[in-house]
């Protein structure tokens, strides 16, 4: 029986050049693995849960790395750069906060020194029966453990629970969907660019994959245009503790304020389902109105329409009603 305190046997590649590295992704297609900072890579690999052939380390690669102006008045942000810089950016300070706010609680200080934006959003579920290697519906079986009963699932998701009901683990995801971001993917075909709200796939669509990368696809960049440059935000995050673990719940919202009324907005919750979900219904019933509790108030049963509570998460309904109030009434 093999050691789970030791890494498995495999090819290690650290390219310098980002064609190289798509070389030997295309080359390897699923039987590679893409590592960044890695934080979520190790456990993977460690515990034996997925196997491949070779990882393929992108850390010595600067191109991917920096936080850089675009012609619109936005910023791209190379999928290598740490989460530490994206929270300690200046530039993104000024002008993208909820970016900053939410990479500044992503797990530990240790963590977010290594950790970088591109694999804090290509993560996958933190489901343990999923992690421990079961066979769920995720794995390739035909049972979701957490969706019965007898399930462990607190953490898990209110919503688009279609066979798989783990819940998205990235904060940053959230974050980006509300500043409206694009995704930049490079493989041997060439570049595209895909919507922060595209990018991510809920279970009913793919079961396998929490994102539309595939193999042989590498994260390059991620783009935030001018158009919610200096807005209002608000940002939370509700966790069993301060540092380390992931989000119960998150709320990302960006607002127009005009005469003290909403103008246009975007709110995106998180950890409510394997993707971050707009609340495309709450935005529509605020516009126009005063930023303040009542017009909260008003709204916050809303963004809870549609879900389906599990034996141990139904706390997330009135958590995330409550969240929402308050990113408006703040």
């Amino acid at each position: 029986m093999p050691s789970h305190d030791v890494m498995p046997n495999m090819e290690l590649y650290q390219p310098v050049q980002v064609e190289d590295a798509l070389e030997i992704a295309n080359r390897y297609a699923e039987r590679g693995w893409l590592v960044g900072g890695g934080q979520d890579t190790y456990g993977w690999l460690k515990d034996r849960a997925k196997s491949v052939d070779a990882l393929i380390d992108l850390s010595a690669i600067e191109e991917l790395r920096g936080i850089r102006p675009t012609s619109d008045g936005g910023v791209e942000i190379g999928a290598l750069t740490t989460l530490t810089e994206i929270a300690s950016s200046a530039e993104l300070q000024s002008n993208f906060s909820l970016l900053t706010e939410a990479a500044s609680v992503v797990a530990s200080p240790q963590i977010r020194n290594i950790g970088t934006l591109g694999g804090n959003v290509s993560q996958d579920v933190r489901c343990w029966y999923y992690r421990r290697g079961l066979a769920c519906y995720r794995a390739g079986g035909n049972l979701c453990y957490a969706d019965t009963p007898e399930g462990m699932n607190r953490e898990h998701a209110l919503f688009e629970g279609s066979r798989c009901v783990a819940a998205g683990a990235s904060d940053t995801a959230s974050a980006l969907v509300a500043l409206d971001a694009s995704m930049v993917i490079r493989n041997s075909g060439g570049e595209s660019v895909v919507s922060a709200e595209d990018f991510f796939v809920g279970p009913a669509n793919d079961i396998v994959n929490t994102t539309v990368l595939r193999p042989g696809d590498i994260l390059t960049a991620v783009r935030i245009p001018n158009t919610w440059a200096g807005a209002t935000f608000y940002w939370e995050k509700v966790a069993d503790r301060n540092v380390w673990d992931f989000s119960l719940v998150n709320i990302a919202a960006a607002f127009r304020v005009e005469g003290g009324n909403i103008a246009d907005s975007r709110i995106v919750a998180g950890a409510v389902q394997t993707t971050p979900r707009r609340l495309t219904n709450v935005e529509s019933a605020v516009q126009g109105q005063p930023k303040n509790l009542q017009t909260g108030e008003s709204v916050m049963e809303m963004a809870t329409e549609g879900a389906r509570t599990l034996a141990h998460n139904g706390f997330k309904v009135p958590l995330l009603q409550n969240l929402v109030k308050r990113a408006i009434s703040a």
